[in-house]
């Protein structure tokens, strides 16, 4: 009759060698995830890091010098400056960026697209509107088209103009206008 009996002592060790086997699945698929969760957020870590630094500096820089054409009595015309893409930049759309102009007594803001702003390719590598590595454009902004005249900018004054390229900061130029400013007549401002 023993020999009809079932032992069921082996059965112990093969059950808890299935348990172990589900505990190390379920331990695998928890790690697996928690992995994936880890690696995604370096990732997007790593990409915050890199749009705060492109958007820390400016896409532009100002080359050269910075002049203004006289206008009677006593106000400017025009100013003018030279801009290249700052180094290791990424190219920067002309028609896209602001240029706020302002003094004491008036500010003014006006897009690349805008009649007030003249734009002329003095190096271009590649025909279009994106400004890239090597090129150089001059930009003339009418002062006088955008409405200052003698009570908002005469001689002596402070003018800021402000380059707002559509990505990364603004560059500011901050010049003071000469004692005397004659009709036709340009002057580097510093």
């Amino acid at each position: 009759m023993k020999s009809l009996h079932h032992d069921e002592d082996g059965f112990t060790g093969l059950e808890a060698a299935i348990v172990l086997i589900a505990f190390v699945v379920v331990a695998a698929v928890f790690s697996y995830v928690v992995l994936g969760a880890g690696f995604f957020t370096t990732q997007k870590a790593q990409e915050t890091v890199h749009t705060a630094v492109g958007q820390a500096t400016s896409a532009v820089e100002l080359s050269g010098p910075v002049m203004v054409q006289g206008l009677t009595p006593d106000t400017v015309s025009n100013a003018t400056f030279y801009l290249q893409l700052a180094a290791g930049g990424n190219p920067v759309d002309v028609t896209k960026i602001g240029y706020t102009v302002s003094t004491s007594k008036k500010v003014t803001t006006v897009q690349g697209t805008d009649p007030q702003v003249i734009k002329t390719w003095l190096k271009e590598i590649s025909p279009g509107n994106l400004l890239e590595q090597r090129e150089m454009i001059l930009i003339d902004l009418a002062i006088s088209e955008m409405g200052f005249g003698t009570s908002t900018m005469t001689v002596n004054d402070k003018i800021n103009i402000e380059v707002k390229p559509p990505i990364g900061s603004s560059l500011p130029i901050s010049r003071t206008l000469p004692a005397a400013l004659n009709d036709e007549i340009w002057y580097e401002v510093y």
